[in-house]
């Protein structure tokens, strides 16, 4: 491991630590209903979309109503993204002409997309059109990270008050984590992935020639295999940076292309690789201390901040060694059998990452359950793959997923 590969590390924990003030004390004031910097561009939206709604902002739920609104909201928006599901293929924003999605698929993709679960069992630049991703998946990556939040915040809440059994009102909640949080990070965050190189379009997939054509072995359906000349390759594009700040920030994990986080159209640059990472710890992070200012107890909040951290920093540290050591059962050719994999273990890694921001990713992504990767997994070492399996046995603990970590 080098100089500079902790040096990034560091800088990372750095920026972690420097951002969960403010962004605890600016998430504590949006759901303590205080004044924000947002409020004469957010606050008449507020009231228009109570008023539209007939939310009425000053009646608050006990927790059966509030936990029903909550069931009622994800079941409806399960059902809606079922149904663009299913019906892709005759709505627009579909260039290529994509088919509907079979039945199975499309119920597994809606159920874990709501639960903020996003498990894909599909290559999304082949399954899913622009209007599925765009209305329906990044729109359930925006609404079920929001429910975790404010679930985050009825248990601070609970714990706070002493002498009611209300505990907020679930649509202003939603409404105000939704307009204050989450929108406001996504759109400047967006405009800085734009900025790296992500691709935001909504332009059919290009086809280009190859400039040095290959011929590939195709096993058809009756076994018999055949040689194929291959003289083209379709780039897919879309609308990816939209869906990718939401992807990070609300550590929902689906991403675009089924390569998720290792694509260069989802994550281009080292600065990109370094943002996405800080994306997915941001709001987690900043809960513990929204956790101290709401409960009046500052030192609760570190105290949870502590814990998760040092479990961080185990599964970290061991995940990077044993990665930059390397795999002795797979040294050189001219190397006895005992000795270290040459260089540490690049396989399964970009080489625009490589090793130290790879293992890092590996280990922010399972603590936080977001489910996003830069790199495959299976291909680490033995040690080096254990420590981002036990992070996923922790059930998100570890700056868990935005809100759901904090509440376990």
């Amino acid at each position: 491991m080098t100089a500079n590969g902790w040096l990034q590390i560091g800088f990372f924990l750095l920026v972690i630590v420097a951002i969960t003030k403010p962004l605890g004390v600016f998430i504590t004031r949006v759901f303590g209903g205080e004044k924000t910097f947002l409020d004469p561009t957010l606050r008449p939206v507020e009231k228009l979309v109570y008023r539209l709604t007939g939310v009425d902002e000053r009646h608050e739920m006990h927790w059966t109503e509030y936990a029903v609104a909550m069931l009622l909201f994800s079941g409806v928006s399960m059902a809606v993204l079922y149904l663009i599901e299913r019906t892709q293929h005759w709505l627009p924003l579909n260039p290529q002409k994509f088919p509907n999605v079979e039945p199975a698929l499309a119920f597994g993709t809606a159920a874990s997309f709501t639960t903020n679960t996003n498990w894909q069992a599909y290559s999304g630049e082949s399954t899913m059109s622009y209007l599925t991703q765009m209305a329906g998946l990044a729109y359930h990556n925006f609404a079920s990270a929001a429910v975790g939040i404010v679930l985050a915040i009825v248990v601070i809440r609970g714990i706070a008050r002493k002498e009611t059994d209300k505990l907020g009102n679930f649509w202003m909640d939603m409404t105000r984590c939704l307009l204050w949080v989450l929108l406001p990070i996504c759109l400047a965050g967006s405009m800085i992935f734009v900025s790296q190189g992500v691709v935001q379009n909504l332009k059919p997939y290009t086809t280009v020639q190859l400039v040095e054509p290959q011929t590939v072995q195709v096993t058809g359906a009756d076994g018999k295999t055949t040689s194929q000349r291959v003289t083209e390759q379709v780039i897919a594009q879309g609308p990816v940076a939209s869906q990718e700040i939401i992807k990070q920030v609300g550590t929902n994990g689906g991403g675009f292309f089924g390569a998720n986080s290792s694509h260069p159209f989802e994550n281009p640059t080292p600065f990109a690789n370094l943002f996405q990472m800080l994306l997915i710890f941001a709001i987690p992070s900043g809960l513990t201390y929204t956790l101290g200012l709401m409960t009046g107890s500052q030192r609760h909040g570190w105290a949870v901040w502590c814990a998760m951290a040092v479990l961080f920093f185990a599964g970290r540290d061991g995940c990077i060694l044993a990665e930059a050591r390397g795999n002795p059962m797979l040294a050189g050719a001219d190397q006895h059998a005992s000795a270290t994999q040459p260089g540490g273990n690049m396989e399964g890694k970009e080489v625009r990452f490589g090793i130290a921001n790879s293992a890092l990713f590996a280990s922010v992504t399972t603590d936080a359950s977001c489910g996003a990767v830069n790199g495959q997994h299976d291909s680490f070492t033995p040690l080096g793959g254990m420590a981002p399996l036990i992070n996923i046995m922790l059930g998100e603990i570890v700056f868990g997923g935005v809100g759901s970590g904090f509440t376990e």
